[in-house]
């Protein structure tokens, strides 16, 4: 797969991941795990890149004495996804052309 095109769609991932709910790394992977094999080492990149895009916001909370940072999906992170609704109709259009291409008879 593209790397620009996999590097996008994880951020999308993480996104959604943390929609609904404020969450912390070990649980974005964790609730990742079903759909996107994604390592700490990676997430962690991705988080920062799109803390940095202002698409999420973090807060640092105490638990069992260590600080652990929660991430929250902000408006343009909400932006994002739903853009994503909208260019999937375009994607699978491109899908579409590029499998079904030459198969019409």
């Amino acid at each position: 797969m593209d790397v620009q095109l996999k590097r996008g769609l994880l951020d999308l991932c993480v996104l959604k991941a943390i929609a609904e709910e404020d969450s912390y790394g070990y649980q974005i992977v964790k609730d990742m795990a079903p759909y996107v094999a994604l390592s700490e080492s990676t997430l962690y990149p991705i988080l920062r890149r799109l803390e940095a895009a202002k698409c999420l916001t973090v807060r640092s909370v105490e638990h069992n004495g260590r600080l652990r940072k929660y991430y929250h999906i902000t408006p343009l992170g909400q932006q994002r996804l739903a853009q994503f609704d909208a260019d999937w109709i375009e994607l699978q259009a491109i899908h579409d052309f590029i499998v079904n291409r030459g198969r019409e008879t």
